[in-house]
């Protein structure tokens, strides 16, 4: 975002207990517009309205002005989106289901981005909420020695003040993203109709009911079957797949029920997708990390090419598919919600990078409960089911050299002890309803 009107925000702070803040907020959203082009009409200008409380405002005014940004201009810019991050989520819980179209949780975004590594490229998202995949990209890329612009960002999205939020997140972290003139449907109104992106980063709505397919019957994406009308995670996967380099990999979020629906024909064009070996690693995620959703999801990596790439170091893994199941993973933040540590982030990516990788191969093992590589013939063994749980089996116990039948005396005394306890309680409970004169 331009800085030649910084100056302007020396003059909200003096008039933020004035009457007049409104007015001089819209007046700076306006000075703003006009000095950064691409946010030429996304910026609210209706703080001068009557039913808005003045003396809040400068309240809130005050204390934004206390926000210790710093004099360096990244800096600035870090707080500054970390901020506008933390409101977005905040909403997003507050929101409930309404807040899954502008908001991923930002463990799950962290775990896309390290598990594709988007260096340098073209990034694409065609449901880009409030651009989360945008900003963690670029993070990424600055975080291991890139620079700010090494990516090129493409995004799309379909409701109009999500599209804002995305627009107004990107600026205030300094990226420059095309996002189309306007909002717009993926599916209806492609904006990147020729685009073939290096990485696809994405989170679409889960189970769309209403969302057109009907009209859409003979569309050029629908490689591998036509996705039912009655839901478009079938559409979506396609879509992501249509719009792949021939390099290209997409990592991104999908009901648990994608896996393994044999619905309206969706178990089909799974299978097609599979043959046609593209499914490159699947990994089911633990519940409650999402504000907006109790149904569980999963992760899909879908990529053009499994041959050995000498320049990435990559091995050829063609007619293999990695399995990883985190779902005992994770630690609760609330009662409610869940979160994946970026120790548990870091560990599952480095499963799928030892995987794939030439000079490391020897590094990958399976681990029972955990993760493992299968062939091809053997997710046609298990008709085509993608989920994780059915390849990596339970999980190792580990043996205590306890011998059975010393382990089996000790705990038959146990329950024995327990026995015992249970017939005195109940002796107990009986002679108190006597004395209260409930006895038999």
């Amino acid at each position: 975002m331009d800085n030649g009107n910084c100056w302007r925000w020396d003059e909200l702070q003096a008039g933020a207990r004035q009457p007049t803040i409104g007015k001089l907020i819209d007046d700076a959203m306006v000075a703003i517009e006009k000095e950064n082009p691409s946010l030429k009409g996304v910026l609210p200008k209706d703080y001068s309205r009557p039913a808005l409380d003045k003396h809040r405002l400068g309240e809130l005014i005050d204390i934004i002005g206390n926000i210790g940004l710093g004099d360096e201009a990244s800096r600035s810019k870090d707080i500054l989106g970390r901020v506008y991050e933390y409101f977005l989520g905040r909403f997003a819980a507050a929101e409930g289901k309404g807040g899954g179209e502008f908001y991923t949780p930002q463990c799950v975004v962290k775990l896309l981005v390290r598990m594709i590594e988007p260096f340098k490229g073209r990034v694409f998202d065609p449901c880009c909420g409030s651009g989360g995949m945008f900003v963690q990209s670029e993070r990424f890329v600055e975080e291991h020695g890139g620079r700010l612009g090494d990516i090129a960002v493409y995004g799309q999205e379909s409701n109009p003040t999500t599209w804002k939020l995305a627009k107004m997140n990107l600026a205030i972290r300094g990226i420059d993203a095309n996002l189309g003139p306007h909002q717009a449907d993926s599916f209806h109104n492609d904006l990147h109709k020729d685009l073939k992106a290096d990485f696809i980063l994405a989170n679409p709505p889960f189970n769309m009911s209403d969302w057109g397919g009907q009209r859409l019957k003979e569309d050029v994406r629908w490689k591998f079957g036509v996705p039912p009308a009655s839901n478009a995670n079938y559409a979506w996967i396609q879509h992501f797949i249509h719009h792949l380099a021939p390099t290209g990999i997409a990592g991104f979020v999908m009901a648990n029920g994608s896996m393994s629906t044999n619905t309206s024909g969706e178990g089909e064009i799974r299978k097609n997708i599979i043959e046609a070996d593209l499914v490159d690693c699947m990994i089911t995620l633990p519940g409650q990390l999402f504000y907006t959703t109790q149904i569980p999801v999963c992760l899909w990596f879908v990529t053009r090419s499994k041959k050995g790439d000498k320049k990435r170091g990559h091995r050829n893994r063609q007619g293999e598919t990695l399995f990883i199941d985190v779902r005992r993973m994770g630690q609760l933040i609330d009662r409610v919600h869940r979160e994946l540590t970026d120790e548990e982030i870091k560990k599952i990516a480095s499963v799928y990078h030892a995987w794939r990788s030439e000079k490391h191969a020897d590094e990958y093992e399976d681990v029972p409960g955990f993760c493992k590589s299968a062939r091809t013939d053997e997710i046609k063994d298990h008709s085509y089911v993608l989920t994780p749980g059915r390849y990596v089996g339970a999980e190792e116990v580990e043996d205590d050299g306890v011998p059975f039948d010393e382990k089996m005396t000790e705990l038959t005394a146990k329950l024995y002890k327990q026995f015992a306890q249970a017939h005195q309680l109940e002796a107990t409970i009986r002679k108190n309803l006597e004395t209260l004169g409930y006895g038999e």
